[in-house]
């Protein structure tokens, strides 16, 4: 027989090599052929996939606890033993032999630590059974020492492997190699610590299974004579128990007599059962009627005594208590009864809700005594709404003529009033909660009531700007400054002596200051208190001008005190319905009044037109402030008032510049136009007056008022066209030099200062070309004649041209540039004779003569190109000449 790789020294050192630094010692390693089996088909062992596997068991020590692994090696390309997998034994489960391998050399191992079972675990083939035998039986060894267990053993017997355990203890050859060779020794098994045996079968129950085969002589080696002796055995057994039934027939007969006797009795006792059951059926019917019965009666009382509770129920809701009957029909409306009216709304809203299907059952709705009581208190609620509308409309018609009769509540000679309105508010609030429930009841009702609440009170709102506006106008001293500020026959110091009338905007401000919060609070409590669905009108701590909007004693009139009674009612947001309604109602309850505020208007601009820029600026600034919903109406108003502001301003612009055009009409016009230093002055004024957003308005006159002076300026100047350039170079520095300041912080106005000075810049090139040409006439001439050839011929044919010939040109230089000093000096008279600003004449004249020099620049660069061989006085002699004059 071929050696066993289980006992190949080689192959266990090539195991310990592979597995070197995990600290495991090697107990068996031996060959094997791994294959995979198919889950179903175990009969397909699929010889031809197996793959040659190396399995080694091994142990490792730590401190007192002992692991033991199986390893799974494979062959590298190299030949060389590599790990491959690692099982740990504690989680050994079974141990089986395939029973379809007709050698009985594959087994599995199954672990319980596996991730997928579905998978079918690896077989091992051994060489033959010996080698299967061994490295089993070394597993169930290292489980039962290690482990303290053992796994389930399937397809082999484990006293037949402790028996070849016991046949088949083998001699393992060792060899060390020391210094003279390999030495062979032998070691039993015993001295390897394999006593596989003596685990599985103990010494003891070995002798006692010996003692106990050795009681009977079997006569095993003898197969003839053992055969023949079970046959005796068999047939003696065989008439034993023949005898046995024949001795037993008398026994037979007596159970059979038995059982008979034991039959009539059954039939007796089955006839008596049918019996008994019919009467018991019988009673069972009888039992289930009377139960029937019983049931519909108790059913039927409970039905009676649940009707009788919803009907006691209903009744209880019909119900009108007499004091809320007597409340709603004829009570009083003053404040000591107005709990008992709310509570009476209160159970009326309640008691007609009730009656409604979604809180009623349907089965309810259709009776008479239902519709009857809904009738009744659709009645009461009719009689109660027409009641308490008529006296709100008459209460709110006596609270306004109680305080138009006293005077003490107005402005009065001497002393500004300002509105008050709390009392008047707190006597309505105590209403606030019946027209919540009046809105609930029936809210067409709430029209007719907000009229009179509007017109009773728009008397008193107009009564009380009509006197403060009347003692403001009265109480404030202020003197009229002109209304003409830019006409031609004016005195030029009549605009700088102007009055102070800031008084007029501070008056105007004062109206604005004391009635916009009033108009606004007043909006706002007309919202809430007459039931509009609006949000806030204005958030906590809100201002409407940077300053606080509530005055006097009652810091939140717009608080009621109440919560809306229909949930339904409070929902957040407005239908534009119920918008449009508040709109026309406020425009009922504060219109007319913005008359009052016109004629405050009016008078500021009798007195100084200018003050209309500070006013615009305060509407404005109010304007900006009012964002809510119910103060609609005030910001009207405020836009008209800008509106109007912004009329009054522009005929002021208007006039002023009719005034401007009237300059057209005069005499002829010399010098410095009167309204162009009146024009500074007039800007200055309107900028220490512009507040707020007034910016546009006054860019907005400027663009007007610049626009008519330039041209009226052109106009006057176009009249005279010998002196227009002198006239519009004086007006147009007259312009820049009023306006240098201003320009430099108003955009719009540097735009035209900017615009002004294009225009003197042409004026003057205008002004001063004029008078270089008129000096110099035939000089200039004779080079535009030059320039003008150029075009046409080449230079060179140029001195051969009629009128240009050298000669020509020697006539023209003796004529123009013989006295030139006389020339420069008598353009020097001709520039200071008709300027009447004497300011200009350096500027001017610095002007004229760079504009000659470059001039007489050009003419001696022609002559140097078409008269080479002419000298002419050089560019630097001239530039010395005007410089020394």
């Amino acid at each position: 027989m071929a050696k066993s790789s289980a006992d190949d020294e080689e192959l266990k050192r090539a195991c310990e090599a592979a597995i070197e630094g995990t600290k495991q010692k090697i107990a068996m390693s031996i060959r094997v052929a791994k294959s995979r089996g198919i889950w179903g088909k175990s009969g397909k062992l699929g010889r031809h996939m197996a793959k040659p596997r190396v399995l080694a068991l091994s142990t490792k020590s730590k401190g007192q606890r002992t692991k033991a692994f199986l390893r799974v090696l494979k062959y590298s390309t190299g030949g060389v033993l590599e790990p491959a997998k690692l099982y740990k034994l504690k989680h050994l489960s079974k141990v089986e032999v395939i029973t379809n391998d007709p050698s009985g050399c594959t087994f599995t191992l199954g672990f319980d630590n596996l991730r997928s079972q579905s998978v079918a675990p690896p077989q091992w083939t051994m060489r033959n059974t010996d080698d299967r035998n061994r490295i089993l039986l070394c597993i169930l060894n290292i489980c039962k020492d290690v482990l303290g267990r053992l796994p389930k053993v399937v397809g082999i017997d484990v006293v037949e492997m402790a028996l070849w355990a016991k046949e088949n203890t083998p001699s393992v050859t060792t060899q060390r190699n020391q210094q003279d060779g390999p030495v062979a020794t032998t070691v039993t098994e015993s001295d390897l610590k394999v006593t596989v045996e003596k685990d599985l079968v103990s010494q003891a129950e070995e002798e006692d299974m010996e003692a106990l085969l050795g009681t009977y002589v079997m006569g095993i080696s003898e197969a003839e004579a053992f055969s023949e002796r079970l046959k005796r055995e068999l047939l003696a057994l065989e008439a034993a128990n023949v005898h046995a039934i024949l001795e037993s027939e008398p026994l037979v007969d007596e159970v059979l007599q038995g059982l008979e006797a034991a039959t009539n009795c059954v039939d007796d006792m089955d006839e008596w059962l049918g019996i008994f059951n019919v009467k018991l059926r019988h009673m069972r019917e009888d039992i289930e009627s009377i139960e029937t019965r019983n049931n519909k009666l108790e059913m039927q009382s409970v039905n009676n005594k649940a009707l009788i509770e919803e009907l006691d129920k209903l009744l209880e809701r019909l119900r009108v208590p007499s004091e809320y009957a007597a409340c709603l029909t004829g009570g009083p409306f003053d404040e000591a009864h107005m709990l008992q009216n709310v509570e009476a709304c209160e159970w009326l809203t309640g008691a007609l809700r009730g009656l409604e299907v979604p809180n009623l059952d349907s089965a309810f709705a259709n009776m008479r005594a239902v519709k009857e009581k809904r009738a009744e208190l659709e009645k009461l609620k009719t009689t109660f709404v027409r009641r308490a509308s008529e006296f709100l409309r008459n209460y709110f018609a006596s609270l306004v003529d109680f305080m138009i009769s006293d005077k003490s509540y107005f402005s009065q000679r001497g002393q500004l009033k300002r509105p008050d309105h709390a009392d008047l508010r707190y006597k309505c609030r105590t209403y606030a909660r019946l027209l919540q429930h009046l809105k609930s009841l029936d809210k067409s009702c709430l029209g007719p009531l907000r009229k009179a609440y509007c017109g009773s009170l728009n008397l008193l709102l107009r009564r009380e700007a009509r006197e403060f506006a009347n003692e403001l106008r009265a109480s404030t001293k202020a003197s009229r400054n002109p209304t003409v500020w830019l006409e031609a026959s004016t005195g030029g110091s009549q605009s700088g002596n102007s009055a102070d009338t800031s008084a007029v905007s501070d008056a105007y401000a004062k109206m604005l200051t004391i009635f916009i919060p009033l108009l606004v609070d007043e909006s706002s409590f007309f919202a809430h208190f007459m039931c509009f669905e609006v949000p806030a009108l204005i958030p906590p701590g809100g201002v409407a001008n940077g300053k606080s909007g509530s005055h006097g004693d009652d810091t939140n009139d717009d608080d009621l005190g109440i919560m809306d009674i229909d949930d339904n009612d409070s929902k957040a947001g407005k239908t534009s319905a119920d918008l449009q309604s508040l709109n026309e109602s406020l425009q009922d309850l504060l219109d007319g009044i913005q008359e009052d505020f016109y004629a405050v208007v009016d008078w500021a601009y009798k007195i100084d037109p200018l003050r209309c820029i500070s006013m615009h600026g305060i509407t404005e600034r109010y304007l900006s402030g009012q964002k809510a919903d119910a103060a609609g109406f005030v910001r009207l108003l405020l836009g008209d008032l800008e509106s109007r502001i912004s009329m009054q301003f522009s005929r002021f612009v208007d006039e002023a510049c009719h005034q401007i055009e009237r300059n057209e009409r005069n005499v002829r016009q010399m010098g410095v136009l009167s309204y162009i230093p009146r024009f500074a002055t007039l800007a200055t004024r309107m900028e220490q007056y512009i507040q707020g957003q007034s910016r546009d308005l006054v860019d907005q006159a400027y663009t007007k008022f610049v626009s008519i002076m330039f041209v009226t300026l052109e106009k006057l100047a176009q009249t005279d066209p010998k002196y227009a350039d002198i006239f519009l170079l004086e007006n147009y520095a007259a312009f820049q030099n009023s306006l240098y300041d201003l320009a430099n912080v108003v955009p719009t106005l540097a735009k035209f200062y900017h615009q002004a000075s294009e225009a003197y810049e042409q004026a003057c090139t205008r002004h001063i070309s004029m008078i270089i040409y008129y000096q110099f006439e035939r000089l200039f001439q004779f080079a535009r004649k030059i320039e003008d050839l150029m075009f046409t011929i080449s230079p060179e044919e140029i001195p051969f041209q009629l009128g240009l010939s050298k000669m020509d040109l020697r006539k023209m230089l003796k004529s123009s540039l013989s006295g030139v000093d006389k020339s420069i000096a008598a353009m020097y008279k001709k520039l200071q004779k008709n300027l009447t600003s004497e300011e200009l004449l350096p500027s001017l004249w610095d002007k004229c003569k760079k504009e000659f020099l470059d001039k007489y620049d050009s003419f001696a660069q022609l002559v140097a190109k078409i008269y080479p061989t002419e000298t002419i006085p050089s560019v630097t002699e001239m530039r010395e000449l005007l410089a020394s004059m």
